[in-house]
């Protein structure tokens, strides 16, 4: 399996330290900030010589000259008080990349460990339209569920269904108030009860914000509420069936908005997943004396000695009986232990809920929740705004439904599309599918090239251009590549092995070759942004390369077939890395 190149090159240069009887980590090898002078760029010199008490550029020159003997590097040099400079030959350079160019991960796996991973993301409610708020927490934790598959992790993901709590107990009484004579509220009626929904989705939908309402202005509403809750939860036969009915028919309206977006979930479990285990939970930690009674509620005490501020209990049972979402948020954690042993949770939810998943992991690592060696992380991010700065609404100052959201940049994409002339080009269906692609294309590549807890501006004009740091520009430089490939195949030209005739080609495969430190770091900061910024300095060594180097025009055979091999691989790795990002490249535009 093919190793990152530059963990080659530090194993490299690390043994002709340890040769020289320094440390083998001083040996650290990285890409040169300065192409001018050189691909890549070791300081551990400097280390080396304070460590050793001897000057920095002496112990440089020793390194370079063992460099020297390797045969490696076509060029060696020091800078300042003993950085030293590299450039490998174009043999070792031709080598890897064939290697690299075998192995469909590029060598990302070679350095990585695998884990088993659960992702919590999309965080859906019953009866509540999947919003703008949505958008974020489902384009970060699909990509970085791809990402994690990619890598050679076990992924599960989990959308973590809202389909529990006080705003059941709301919908069942507000639809009772609409239809008190289904037959759900008969309290002697056990079942069997009707396979149809009562209510469908635009119905809750309309039902959940009067229930609300009311809830605010009628407290003895609220408190008939807070009773259907809490039978809800102890089983109330009619209550669970409308439950159930809400349930199924808010899953089929939000996995339309998931398909869209292209979300893939293992499991559909939701916070009524725990509800059995919530009883077993909270006696053991009763019996364990991890838990305490607080003003008559069930708590757990997580302030710790060297807090710098103040750190409240996470409440588990309120004094009426009822359970809280830290309570679900903790049942959810054992049931994962017990199902999966995963090594990393990561919650991909809106920033502005860090309080809440700190108590919940302390609670976890308190009451031994979770193995102690597990790795539990709140993947928060910013807000999506409108032009005036603040988070995105609609004209009358509304929420923002998700599937309108999506439906205005593929409309967006479409006029782009069509203004750039493939209108005349394709048939409808071909024309329906690329403006499809441009305008999800548009709106993850937005989204996730920002730094993730970094709020932006929600601009589908800027997002949606075929030029600059956008989704569509990185599609239309893959879509580009696809046309040249299959004009090389109609004129009979084959790609062959590699043979660097230009500097061009050498910078186009140096930036292929950083994929494995890419991916990585991706997954180490949970960043897509990164994944970003190489597909993005990808597309841009490959203009410089179709700009200064001749393909299909070139006259020497072996040289043409060498840089069509150039662009297949990199045409491979803009899809992969687009793919990572939730972004299909139609083959055409």
């Amino acid at each position: 399996m093919t190793t990152s190149l530059l963990n080659q090159l530090s194993a490299l240069v690390g043994d002709v330290f340890s040769a020289q009887g320094l440390e083998a980590s001083l040996g650290r090898v990285v890409i040169s900030q300065r192409r001018e002078l050189g691909q890549f760029q070791c300081n551990g010199a400097l280390a080396a010589a304070k460590a050793a008490k001897k000057n920095p550029r002496d112990i440089a020159q020793g390194i370079v000259a063992g460099l020297e003997e390797t045969g490696h590097f076509s060029d060696l040099s020091l800078a300042g008080p003993g950085f030293i400079n590299m450039r490998l030959t174009d043999d070792y350079l031709s080598r890897h990349f064939a290697a690299l160019s075998s192995d469909p991960y590029f060598g990302v796996r070679a350095d990585h460990t695998p884990e088993k991973v659960i992702l919590d993301f999309g965080g859906p409610n019953v009866a509540k339209a999947m919003h703008v708020g949505h958008l974020r927490a489902t384009i970060i934790g699909e990509s970085l569920r791809r990402l994690r598959v990619f890598l050679g992790d076990s992924v599960v993901s989990d959308v973590h269904f809202g389909d529990w709590g006080l705003p059941m107990g709301l919908l069942i009484k507000e639809i009772e108030l609409a239809k008190p004579d289904l037959p759900y509220f008969d309290t002697n009626n056990k079942g069997p009860f009707p396979e149809t929904s009562p209510v469908t989705v635009d119905e809750l939908q309309e039902l959940y914000p009067a229930a609300s309402s009311r809830s605010k202005e009628d407290p003895a509403f609220l408190e008939a509420a807070r009773a259907a809750t809490y039978e809800l939860q102890q089983g109330h036969a009619g209550y669970r069936a409308l439950w159930q009915h809400m349930l199924n028919v808010s899953v089929a309206e939000t996995k339309i908005d998931f398909d869209l977006l292209g979300a893939y979930f293992s499991e559909w479990k939701g916070e009524a997943d725990t509800n059995e285990h919530i009883p077993v939970m909270l006696k053991r930690l009763k019996n364990e004396g991890l838990s305490e009674i607080s003003d008559g509620a069930v708590v757990v005490r997580i302030e710790e000695d060297d807090d710098k501020k103040d750190m409240p209990p996470l409440i588990l049972q309120k004094s009426d009986g009822a359970v809280m979402y830290g309570t679900t948020d903790l049942a959810t954690i054992e049931m994962r232990e017990a199902d999966h042993q995963p090594n990393t949770i990561l919650y991909v939810v809106d920033a502005r809920q860090s309080l809440h998943f700190e108590q919940v992991f302390r609670a976890a690592r308190k009451c031994k929740s979770v193995n102690e060696n597990a790795h539990l992380e709140h993947v928060g991010f910013g807000t999506v705004n409108g032009k005036d700065g603040k988070p995105l609404k609609t004209r009358d100052g509304g929420v923002v439904r998700l599937r309108n959201l999506i439906e205005d940049a593929i409309a967006e994409a479409r006029k782009v599309v069509v203004d750039a002339g493939m209108g005349d080009k394709f048939d409808a269906a071909t024309l329906d599918d690329i403006a499809t692609k441009v305008g999800i294309a548009a709106i993850k590549f937005a989204d996730l090239s920002n730094q993730r807890m970094s709020n932006y501006v929600f601009d589908l004009e800027r997002f949606t251009k075929f030029e600059g740091k956008t989704g569509p520009y990185q599609m239309y430089a893959a879509v580009r590549i696809k046309s040249m490939l299959r004009k090389a195949k109609e004129q009979g030209l084959n790609p062959g092995d590699l043979k660097i005739t230009a500097d061009a080609e050498r910078n186009l495969i140096l930036a292929l070759s950083q994929l494995p430190e890419a991916t990585e770091a991706a997954a180490e900061k949970n960043a897509p942004h990164i994944l970003c910024d190489h597909v993005y300095t990808l597309t841009q060594e490959f203009n410089s390369f179709y700009h200064d180097c001749h393909v299909l025009g070139e006259e020497d055979p072996t040289v043409r077939a060498s840089r069509l091999t150039l662009c297949a691989i990199t045409l491979q790795q803009i899809e992969a890395v687009l793919s990572l990002l939730g972004i299909d490249v139609p083959e055409r535009m």
